[in-house]
């Protein structure tokens, strides 16, 4: 390939004639959109149009004689290969949560210079530390400078998609409901007002769903709240008059996105707004010129508690889920028995098909990640037609994947042992799953910090290791309760928020300590790597009150998650893990049809 004439390295110099034309050093284009989203609506996916980098978390940043992209270990070999001919030099950070942009853009703009960003797109913690950093080095920050608005001419508008209602049995409490527990939550913190900007939040809160990001039943808009009176600020088009008529008897009120701001301004001299410092972004948060009391959404803290509705409708959603998985097990081995052609292709075709049948199936809740042997060492890799392994030989076959369900959305990660498994993967998958199953049966007190545990699982993993093999990969994950990606929650938006990881793994937060609390569930995926290989155990555990313990302020997990297969790991020894070592066994019923299907009587995961 021609360097000079790369479409991402033409992009780059158009950059730069912006930042020459508006009196700039350099720009930093971020990961994000105006609230803050890890999955982003195609307007504002512009550091991928930029650099040509897929991955779901990155920042780019760009002077008139360098660019450099920032991404966490998980991306590290993928931007390596999306990146080449670019120009943009990958700095490998340690998390996604790492700053080495800020400190690079210090040391690369020249005392008295300006660095611009735009404000709508950064958080208001980010914007402060990168400003306070730009200071300290002579350099001007600008936060009025979107460069994509100079550069991208056929930049996408807002999503037209329109927003419909999640209704009962799926959505237990109704809109009123939520309102009012919102309501008594931010005037019990001394607040007249709040504001929300969270997509998940807002869909959770409001009892809608929609189709402004790919895989994630969101939809873009603000909302503000008072003492009897709601206003979702939503692009025109996207509500019925049906649904605006439904939303008003709930005192619920629909004006035009772009007057969200408007109306923060527009508050009057005696107002006190709740906001989440965390889950807004600068330029919103400019907008009042009101009291304000910085704290957590109380939505993101009522919707982190499960009712016993909401739990049965996660795990009938995952029955159906392991259902769908079964069936694609037992059409795997019986096509590696007849000698067919398997390509990661016809991994995601077939799962993708097996889920379609399942009732109240939705769509996936993210691209199926199938990736045999040194594939899958990357995290969030997708087989394309052009690129692609064939499943042959010995190794492993890691397959991630997930479905949206109205009762709820799965995210399941599986390893298959194809051929031979040789001593060191059977060992190196026998650590993981020690780790996972220390985190299943832990018993700890109320009130306990998520990163607290992670030692308990990168402690197994890491006993025996061999060299080059280390703990990877995230070993928890918060969930939301009627939240997506990554979560057996209630279909609608990604797994982040109240599990004490924080909010969101992104650049622009870290993890704010959040105590678990019971009747909500947790995400576990202790992860190991070496070059070439990854092993991944997925357990989507629910966080209970323990019964029979001395501290009735116990908590422990119990497992919802969908069956896995065995065959990789090593026999453990049977005070260990006699009952795991069953959770990937699959119970099915033969048909007439000489056909398996799972018996969900007999679900292969623990009660």
């Amino acid at each position: 390939m021609d360097t000079r004439t790369s479409s991402f390295r033409l992009r780059i110099e158009k950059v730069r004639d912006a930042l020459k034309a508006h009196g700039l050093a350099a720009v930093l284009v971020p990961s994000s959109d105006p609230h803050l989203s890890e999955y982003l609506p195609e307007r504002w996916q512009g550091r991928q149009w930029l650099s040509g980098f897929t991955g779901s978390m990155g920042t780019l940043a760009v002077t008139c004689d360098a660019a450099a992209l920032f991404a966490d270990s998980r991306y590290w070999e993928q931007a390596a290969v999306e990146l080449a001919g670019s120009g943009i030099e990958l700095v490998k950070i340690p998390t996604g949560a790492a700053t080495h942009h800020v400190d690079w853009l210090a040391t690369h703009a020249q005392r008295g210079e300006q660095v611009g960003v735009d404000g709508s797109v950064l958080g208001l913690a980010a914007t402060s530390q990168l400003r306070n950093r730009l200071e300290q080095a002579g350099v001007t920050l600008r936060t009025d400078f979107d460069v994509l608005e100079h550069i991208w001419p056929e930049r996408p508008g807002l999503p037209a998609g329109p927003v419909v209602e999640h209704l009962a049995p799926h959505a237990p409490l109704a809109r009123a409901t939520k309102l009012a527990q919102v309501r008594e939550a931010f005037v019990r913190n001394g607040a007249t007002h709040h504001f929300i900007s969270t997509v998940d939040d807002i869909a959770w809160l409001f009892n809608l769903r929609g189709s402004d990001v790919s895989f994630n039943p969101v939809f873009l808009a603000h909302a503000l709240l008072d003492a009897s009176d709601a206003t979702l600020f939503i692009a025109d088009g996207k509500v019925s008059a049906e649904l605006r008529a439904t939303l008003s008897r709930d005192g619920v009120q629909v004006a035009p996105y772009a007057q969200a701001g408007a109306a923060l301004a527009a508050l009057p001299g005696n107002a006190v707004l709740l906001i989440d410092p965390r889950r807004i972004t600068f330029s919103t948060r400019s907008n009042a010129s009101v009291k304000v009391i910085e704290a957590i959404n109380p939505s993101t803290l009522l919707k982190s508690r499960k009712s016993a509705a909401e739990a049965e409708h996660v795990r009938s959603t995952m029955a159906q889920d392991g259902a769908a998985c079964c069936e694609f097990y037992a059409w795997f081995e019986a096509a590696q028995a007849r000698g067919e052609r398997l390509t990661e292709l016809t991994v995601d075709e077939h799962l993708s098909a097996a889920r379609a049948r399942r009732p109240g199936f939705v769509g996936l809740s993210f691209n199926t990640i199938a990736g045999f042997n040194a594939n899958g060492a990357m995290p969030h890799y997708r087989a394309t037609a052009e690129s692609h392994a064939v499943i042959e030989g010995d190794g492993l076959l890691l397959i991630d994947s997930g479905g949206q369900y109205l009762g709820g959305t799965t995210d399941i990660t599986r390893v298959w042992p194809i051929g031979r498994v040789s001593a060191a993967q059977r060992r190196d998958y026998t650590l993981v799953l020690k780790g996972t199953m220390a985190l299943s049966r832990t018993r700890f007190p109320r009130a306990t910090l998520s990163p607290m545990l992670d030692a308990i699982a990168r402690a197994r993993a890491a006993v025996g290791t061999r060299p080059g093999l280390w703990p990877r990969h995230r070993p928890r994950r918060g969930l939301l309760p009627q939240c997506a990606r990554g979560a057996a929650e209630h279909f609608e938006s990604d797994s982040r928020g109240a599990d004490g990881d924080g909010a969101r793994h992104d650049h622009q937060h870290r993890a704010r300590p959040v105590p678990q609390r019971p009747v909500g569930h947790s995400h576990r995926e202790p992860g190991a790597q070496c070059s070439g290989e990854q092993q991944r155990v997925r357990r989507i555990p629910r966080v209970r009150n323990a019964h029979a313990v001395p501290d009735r302020h116990a908590l422990h997990r119990s497992h919802v998650a969908a069956p896995g297969r065995t065959g990789v790991a090593q026999r453990l020894p049977r005070h260990g893990a006699s009952a795991p070592a069953r959770l990937g066994q699959r119970r099915c019923t033969r048909l007439a049809d000489g056909a398996h299907r799972p018996d969900l009587t007999h679900p292969p995961w623990p009660r």
